[in-house]
């Protein structure tokens, strides 16, 4: 019986975490109570939901480590991504939005797959050719949307 301990409060999490957004105001900040000492100066229900879906999975199977925990602030504060991340642009996930202002615009980019790409409901097989219909002049589409950064010359 114990074999399947860990499956089934895998099971008891996603199922807790399921029943989020079905919770009431009243609901939601009961829940934020027994996680959190102190409420947030602010009430975005999408916010408060994902903050708690992560605080009861870190209960049941613990936080992150420390040094991820510090270049995930890191790569936040900085908005860049490390190398080896920049290197593996294409390998972006299913279902990512990649957003870049250009001429005061704002554009989003829906990442569907593997060099599957939505622009304006349309879709690219690199984000290359999404630059390029969105500055009119050919340029790297990682780089345009910050997945990489210039070499610089030496």
């Amino acid at each position: 019986m114990k074999a399947h301990a860990p499956q089934e409060q895998a099971v008891s999490v996603a199922a807790r975490v399921a029943q989020i957004p079905h919770l009431s105001m009243d609901g939601l900040w009961a829940l934020w109570d027994e996680h959190f000492d102190k409420r947030p100066n602010h009430h975005h229900r999408t916010w408060l939901e994902s903050r708690l879906a992560y605080k009861i999975q870190e209960h049941a199977f613990g936080g992150l480590k420390g040094a991820t925990r510090r270049k995930l602030e890191e790569i936040g504060e900085s908005g860049l991504l490390p190398t080896r991340l920049r290197r593996d642009a294409d390998r972006l996930l299913p279902g990512s939005v990649l957003t870049r202002t250009f001429d005061d615009i704002e554009h989003h980019v829906l990442v569907r797959g593997m060099r599957d790409f939505e622009y304006n409901g349309k879709r690219f097989s690199s984000l290359t050719a999404i630059a390029k219909a969105i500055s009119g002049s050919s340029c790297s589409g990682p780089l345009f949307f910050g997945l990489k950064t210039r070499k610089k010359a030496r």
